[in-house]
């Protein structure tokens, strides 16, 4: 009990939603990182029997881009509208429909992984795609209750979570699917867990979650939302340049996070259990980053300052990846990219976030994730080609588009916090 209301005290008052929405990205995060290392060697490997044993490794790695493309495809139509139906309905309901696609998606995937059915382990990744509005949700609840000042410190301590989470779901998973372990451990055993995850997950927030929209909203609902939200970001003068720099960053580092499993496989011939240790690893710089760096540093600079900083340091580090011809030289290099990143993404999130006003933030992140669904679903694409011709080329696109996304934000971004009020036209 003491170490209970020890850990509360570190989020601020005892009753404070901060802690709630700190163990739900978690253990969201937890579920995810668990995927990570199992999903290439799935593909790549023929040994798993999940294709066609004379298949080549060009056609593998295909299709492995747009079986991770498709979560975010799915989630570019399927977020924005949980966003608009947490502003409606509240921010605790719709994560807890969320929570059950997740649950049911990891479930479909454990048992395609069983049958040796590619065509339901697209079905699985897109429905959970299409109803993982968890992120968002949790972000849009830290707004209904942050002031300017706070917000950026508590964008940064959930993304602490996330990377807690993300250094543990690496490592779990890749140690769930390997058979040496114990004997009854395969490629599906992750995903049965990060089911029992999710179902925790749904338990805590229907029982512990606290609603935090004090003011319901009537946002418009649609399946073609995500559509709308990308045209509505640059129609609007001080949005599209903040949006576009967020597009190029998601573009970027996604390039880097979702095929850097396929470069330490093709260049080191990586297994499902080091592509997990060096994952966690990653990890653990960005809760380094969010957790220990974010906050002390949020109250001494604006949010704009920083990520003018982080963002450029990130791409100029992304391309040293490519420098080691032996594999334990990039643990030298990743603690500066995880680091950068770890600063960059809930700084922009604060700005974003500071566009709009304290009732429309169901709408403003939803707009934000349709973005960021666009930005991960397009590099496992266009990088599953480029592997084929070259395996260090999706990590130089990588740094290509975050400096472009630097230059843009230094020269046209001007951040005057001016809070639109969108319509529901």
């Amino acid at each position: 009990m003491f170490l209970f209301e020890k850990s509360m005290s570190i989020f601020g008052k005892k009753k404070s939603p901060l802690l709630t929405i700190f163990i739900t990205v978690f253990i969201d995060m937890l579920g995810v990182g668990i995927v990570i290392p199992v999903i290439a060697p799935l593909i790549l490997d023929s040994s798993h029997n999940m294709l066609a044993n004379d298949m080549s490794t060009h056609s593998r790695t295909i299709l492995l881009g747009f079986l991770i493309a498709s979560f975010p495809l799915a989630q570019f139509f399927g977020a924005p509208m949980l966003g608009a139906l947490s502003d409606r309905y509240g921010r605790r309901k719709l994560l807890a429909l969320s929570l059950v696609g997740t649950v049911i998606g990891y479930l479909l995937f454990a048992i395609a992984i069983l049958e040796s059915n590619i065509y339901l382990l697209f079905a699985s990744r897109m429905l959970d795609g299409f109803t993982g509005g968890n992120i968002s949700i949790a972000l849009s609840s830290i707004s209904d209750f942050s002031d300017e000042k706070s917000k950026s410190k508590n964008f940064g301590m959930v993304g602490a979570a996330f990377g807690i989470g993300f250094i543990l779901g690496p490592y779990i998973g890749g140690k769930l699917a390997d058979s040496t372990i114990l004997y009854w451990f395969n490629a599906a055993t992750p995903f049965f867990f990060a089911a029992i995850l999710a179902m925790l997950n749904l338990l805590f927030v229907l029982f512990a979650f606290p609603e935090t929209l004090l003011n319901k909203r009537n946002s418009k609902v649609s399946m073609f939302t995500g559509i709308e939200n990308i045209k509505k970001a640059f129609s609007i003068g001080h949005l599209r340049t903040i949006f576009l720099v967020v597009f190029l960053l998601t573009v970027g580092f996604n390039f880097f996070t979702q095929f850097f499993q396929v470069f330490l496989i093709s260049k080191f011939d990586y297994k499902i259990s080091q592509i997990a240790d060096v994952f966690a690893f990653i990890g653990i710089w960005i809760v380094f980053a969010q957790g220990g760096l974010q906050r002390p540093m949020s109250k001494k600079y604006a949010p704009l300052s920083i990520i003018k900083i982080s963002a450029l340091l990130l791409g100029i580090t992304m391309p040293m990846l490519l420098l080691p011809t032996e594999s334990k030289y990039i643990f030298f290099v990743l603690p500066f990219i995880a680091s950068f990143q770890g600063l960059t993404q809930p700084n922009l999130n604060s700005i974003v976030s500071s566009q709009a006003g304290k009732d429309e933030q169901g709408q403003i992140l939803g707009i934000n994730q349709s973005i960021q669904s666009l930005g991960m679903a397009l590099p496992p694409i266009i990088a599953s080609y480029m592997n084929n011709i070259n395996v260090n080329l999706p990590i130089a696109i990588s740094s290509f588009c975050i400096v472009l996304a630097w230059i843009i934000l230094v020269l046209f971004f001007r951040n005057k916090n001016v809070q639109h009020t969108f319509t529901n036209n």
